[in-house]
């Protein structure tokens, strides 16, 4: 108890540096999480002989992490690592729209959700590339059923958003502290990111929900701001993320098609843990990040701001060929991108098939759309 009245946040926050060590020395006799290494690093051999390569793997570990003592240097171990990944996963990674951004100033940067880890991971490595400081990360508390992914994802500078509560009262406690944490984390001078909805848009359909922007509010609404005057304070950077192909599509598709055909679909332990490892391993093919100017004509409601940020995601969407095929457009697509397209969709059954085409369809369906409302829109 003592140390929410010292830190009010001290339950959803972030790793301070002097916590490292510790958190460190907590992942490494992590039994679990040893054996997720030994079983994603060396999977035929983390049956028979994990007893002889734990060991080994510990021992890496501390000699590896030995020296980290903030954040800062956490952060510098995820970027590295980030560059091995991008050059094994992504054909390219490109960005656009970070000359809006300027050095020192904290942004609330609300993004599309199409993956776990690496749409925050990518904000943040286009951000540390050019000189800016990396962003604390939104995480649903769904994410962090083991400890050492608890673990993990607070040394990595994310925090907790609570989604079990048992009733109204512990739900509007658990958004009044969320809400007073993102205000106090940028009067701090430190960017936060967060998915403009909870959940990945599996079908490709990114919306923001206006929810998470009361959410928001409920820090302002106690000072006794109004909604566009505290809003605007926040600094919001709607942000767009673009992948030519996405590693987790057939099972997204799978899951629509179940929810479909038998109107649920129960998770499977460790299925968002598979799906966070697949996402950043997972080829990618090109790759864009798009940072919109940062909002200042906030609307006086949540439902206009949520449109606005809506607007500015989708067009700055980067369509590939992929999208294009999906949409009935070959046009835009040679003989080669046409087959891959095909080999993609047979390797589903039938009955998902008209998922994954949605799932790609979406960016271009929904760009054709804004372009027949653009008079309307900006009138």
């Amino acid at each position: 108890m003592s140390d929410i009245q010292n830190d009010p946040f001290a339950d959803i926050r972030p790793y301070h540096d002097h916590e490292v060590q510790a958190a460190i020395g907590r992942l490494i006799a992590d039994q679990e999480f040893i054996a997720a290494i030994l079983h994603y690093r060396f999977p035929h051999l983390a049956g028979s002989f994990g007893w002889l390569l734990a060991p080994a793997v510990k021992f890496f570990l501390k000699r590896k992490w030995a020296k980290l003592r903030s954040i800062a240097q956490v952060q510098l171990q995820v970027a590295a690592f980030m560059e091995r990944m991008l050059k094994t996963s992504t054909t390219a990674m490109t960005f656009s729209g970070i000359e809006h951004l300027k050095p020192g100033q904290a942004y609330l940067f609300i993004s599309n959700h199409r993956d776990i880890a690496m749409d925050p991971a990518l904000v943040n490595w286009c951000l540390h590339k050019h000189g800016f400081d990396t962003v604390r990360i939104a995480i649903g508390d769904n994410l962090l059923r083991k400890a050492c992914a608890t673990e993990l994802m607070k040394l990595n500078k994310s925090f907790i958003v609570k989604r079990g509560a048992k009733g109204p009262r512990e739900m509007l406690k658990n958004l009044s502290q969320l809400s007073a944490y993102i205000r106090h984390s940028l009067d701090e001078q430190q960017s936060i990111w967060i998915a403009q909805k909870e959940g990945r848009a599996k079908d490709g359909n990114d919306e923001t929900d206006p929810a998470i922007l009361k959410m928001f509010y409920m820090e302002g609404k106690k000072r006794g701001d109004s909604f566009a005057d505290y809003m605007r304070h926040l600094n919001i950077v709607p942000v767009c993320l673009s992948y030519e192909l996405d590693p987790c599509d057939q099972d997204k598709a799978r899951e629509l098609s179940h929810k479909q055909q038998h109107g649920n679909y129960q998770k499977g332990e460790f299925e968002d843990i598979d799906a966070i490892i697949k996402g950043i391993v997972g080829f990618k093919g090109r790759v864009h990040v798009a940072f919109a100017k940062p909002l200042t004509d906030i609307p006086a409601d949540a439902d206009a701001l949520a449109a606005m940020i809506d607007q500015q995601i989708w067009q700055n969407y980067k369509l590939f060929p992929v999208n294009y095929l999906a949409a009935g457009d070959s046009a835009k697509a040679d003989a080669a991108q046409q087959a891959s397209w095909q080999q993609r969709l047979d390797a589903l059954p039938p009955e998902s098939q008209p998922f994954l085409t949605q799932m790609y369809a979406a960016p271009v369906l929904k760009q054709h759309a804004q372009a027949a409302e653009r008079p309307v829109a900006n009138a």
